[in-house]
């Protein structure tokens, strides 16, 4: 009786556990969601308010067909795209009273993706983006949720033709945490020794799936809080976990501005580059096995991505499938990710 309520135990805290049922609304589906957003789009593309958020209206239809419009404040966001992008990323901020009982209960603020330029290359770009979003909800429910939309934008402030490009909005780090019974952790540094070493080991295997080196789970950017494209979340019982996000960098997604850190060595985000930490490679078989597990499910997810270019698509199936060539070979395993970590 003790050895089953041990596997109960840990089936109930594992970080890999199916936790879809307390998922919100929005991110209960993966169908594309249509919507209309009118804002003054001059204001945003010229002066990029990162502060003081913008009077707004996101427009959307419910399955049973009611139209639904919800007052929406709206600012940038963000810092490399937002200053080197045509268009910028986005901040909306929802009145949850309002949102009650619609698509969009529980929801107050959320990021949302765009295209950086109007080129259709930088929209397959956003696809790519997302589709690493999804593969890492297969792999783990300690992931950010994501939900693709087809947005019709509205500029109230200039007559000019609509615009419509698809993004995806993500899910706050509020709500993910509360999913898995946690809060986030404000902090300047952590210690690698204080994160969950099979959890952080995981996703510094997915990191190096993707070909992404732009992160940092243990501290921020210079003057800046923890953690560099990571989220640390904990509890009063559990050791912290660290969820990743922002992936634009990575060979995965293979952006025409990305490049890989100067002191890396390597010539382009496409070479992938293991960073996980020397502590943690006792949890490396375990996770690549996971990751093999996860294989079917990982490419059937890529290949229902219909609004990828044939050309697209092939790039990130032979991205992803060099990456499984490699974990089968344990000279590979060896030589590019036990010897490699720091």
């Amino acid at each position: 009786m003790r050895k089953c309520i041990t596997i109960l135990a840990l089936v109930a805290t594992s970080a890999w556990a199916d936790d879809s049922k307390s998922s919100d609304p929005l991110f209960q589906s993966d169908s594309t969601l249509y919507v209309k957003i009118t804002a003054p789009f001059t204001t945003l593309v010229k002066e990029r308010p990162t502060e003081g958020y913008l009077p707004g209206v996101f427009q959307y239809t419910e399955s049973d067909g009611t139209e639904v419009n919800l007052d929406l404040e709206i600012r940038t966001r963000g810092h490399f795209r937002n200053e080197n992008c045509d268009f910028p990323p986005l901040g909306l901020r929802f009145n949850k009273s309002k949102t009650e009982g619609t698509l969009f209960d529980k929801q107050k603020k959320l990021k949302l993706v765009v295209h950086c330029k109007k080129s259709e290359l930088y929209q397959q770009l956003v696809f790519k983006e997302y589709l690493i979003y999804r593969i890492f909800n297969v792999i783990t429910d300690l992931s950010f949720r994501v939900r693709l939309l087809r947005v019709t934008y509205v500029d109230y402030e200039q007559e000019r033709d609509e615009q419509i490009r698809y993004a995806y909005l993500i899910e706050h780090k509020n709500r993910l945490g509360k999913r898995n019974d946690r809060k986030e952790v404000d902090i300047e540094k952590v210690r690698v020794r204080s994160i969950q070493p099979d959890q952080l080991n995981l996703t510094s295997i997915f990191e190096f799936m993707i070909g992404n080196t732009d992160f940092s789970p243990l501290e921020g950017a210079p003057g800046e809080m923890c953690c560099h494209n990571y989220v640390l979340f904990g509890n009063d019982v559990d050791p912290m976990v660290a969820v990743p996000y922002d992936f634009d960098q990575s060979g995965f997604v293979n952006a025409p501005y990305a490049t890989p850190g100067q002191n890396l060595y390597i010539r382009t985000v496409r070479t992938r580059l293991y960073r996980g930490r020397c502590i943690n490679n006792p949890s490396v078989p375990a996770s690549l096995q996971h990751f093999r597990d996860k294989r079917d499910a990982v490419f059937e997810v890529v290949n229902s991505q219909k609004e990828l270019h044939i050309d697209t698509h092939k790039y990130v199936v032979r991205y992803i499938d060099k990456f499984y060539k490699l974990i089968e070979k344990p000279r590979d395993v060896d030589r590019h990710i036990i010897n490699k970590c720091i």
